[in-house]
């Protein structure tokens, strides 16, 4: 019997099919609906102006991968039945669900919830829609089904979230550090005992897809530029938050006033929850980031005018924690500028990097005689299994600290 499809037309891979049935009623859905007002990497765009994708292009891409891993997967004799095709496809296009808009600056001020929790809850609340259709994808989605290597292929060290976004980052932002050879990884796939592993041919498209990850976080996921307006945004949400529990009025959408202004200590049940962050995405953000540019609040409309005139904070990478004199001379300076609320305007923290985690559940490869290694204990390159954590310090460029 011939199955009808649905073709979306991706720059990336050119057509992508999916077939008629419960992954188009996925994709129709609201809640998947919503991921087209979300952007894949947050405020990269300050960065590279082409890095305007979405969430939405992202899940249809990784479910194109998910389904060209299964097809060669299949093709080596490993059995994956139609209906678990459909299962890992709708797995893979819910993986991401749950994210909010402006990438994780929501979790870190209004929404004390994971992604990956509410990617789980909105799965949940969508298979009682479905009257259990998707419970076998839930199973996927949290390593409960028998065919681990399904759960590999959403959620691994080499699953095709990654696989999908470095090679889509790298496309729109136009840094050719981030390319892999996904076509080649995916052929090099097999199944050994249970459990995704790679082909002994495909270890240097391995090395090059780790060294490829590592380059995109430090060049545009940690960019120092997209790291400072994140920071921005994440000062602005905590400021507004502030506010607003000290009932001071805020323009702002009904779903994004309901995060700004519910108590503290309120632990709203799931329905509730999902039924306003189903409603959010980067339009609320960005309409209150225009409207507080007229606020009364000075931090705030600060703040909200520099991320929209693109005055964007400067930000320095250390090596080690930020000296407390140079935060104190910089917290002088802010007070003299902006008088005592311009200390709050110096941001400090760090971000880290791990390339490849050897402790995780290791990219495993096959040898012709079949002997199985994990990459680290038979590459002949450096895969910087280290962690790498490098400490910053944010403050606006009008400040001049006197080593500058």
């Amino acid at each position: 019997m011939r199955i009808q499809r649905k073709i979306f037309n991706d720059p990336v891979y050119g057509f992508v099919s999916v077939p008629k049935g419960l992954l188009l009623e996925i994709i129709d859905h609201p809640y998947f609906q919503r991921l087209r007002r979300i952007r894949q990497v947050g405020m990269a765009h300050y960065v590279y102006p082409g890095a305007l994708h979405t969430r939405f292009h992202h899940a249809l891409g990784a479910l194109h991968l998910t389904q060209q891993a299964i097809e060669v997967l299949r093709g080596k004799g490993v059995e994956v039945t139609d209906e678990e095709l459909e299962a890992v496809g709708a797995a893979i296009l819910l993986h991401d669900i749950g994210h909010g808009p402006y990438s994780h600056a929501l979790e870190h001020t209004l929404v004390k919830v994971h992604h990956e929790e509410l990617s789980l809850m909105f799965m949940q609340a969508l298979n009682h829609q479905y009257k259990g259709r998707l419970t076998r994808a839930i199973q996927i989605f949290t390593d409960r089904y028998p065919k681990r290597f399904l759960h590999q292929l959403v959620s691994s060290q080499l699953d095709m979230d990654r696989m999908d976004y470095l090679n889509r980052d790298s496309f729109f932002t136009g840094v050719s550090e981030g390319v892999i050879g996904y076509d080649r990884i995916i052929k090099m796939l097999a199944v050994h005992n249970g459990e995704l592993v790679v082909e002994e041919k495909g270890i240097y498209s391995i090395e090059k897809f780790l060294i490829a990850r590592r380059l995109m976080y430090w060049q545009v996921y940690l960019h120092k530029t997209n790291v400072a307006a994140e920071q921005m945004v994440i000062h602005l949400l905590r400021r507004a938050r502030q506010l607003a529990l000290e009932g001071v009025a805020l323009e702002a959408s009904e779903a994004l006033r309901w995060f700004l202004y519910r108590k503290p200590n309120d632990k709203p049940p799931a329905e509730k929850l999902l039924k306003y962050f189903a409603r959010l995405d980067d339009v609320d953000v960005a309409a209150s980031i225009k409207a507080w540019c007229f606020h009364s609040d000075p931090m705030l409309a600060f703040l909200a005018n520099g991320l929209i005139e693109r005055r964007l904070f400067r930000l320095e990478w250390r090596s080690a924690p930020i000296e407390p004199d140079y935060i104190a001379q910089l917290h002088q300076s802010a007070r003299q500028l902006f008088g005592p609320w311009g200390e709050n305007l110096i941001f400090t923290g760090a971000s880290s990097n791990l390339a490849y985690d050897p402790s995780a559940e290791k990219i495993n490869i096959l040898f012709k005689d079949g002997r199985v290694l994990p990459i680290d204990e038979c590459s002949d390159v450096p895969l910087y299994t280290q962690t790498i954590t490098k400490y910053f310090v944010c403050y606006p460029k009008i400040i001049r600290p006197a080593s500058l």
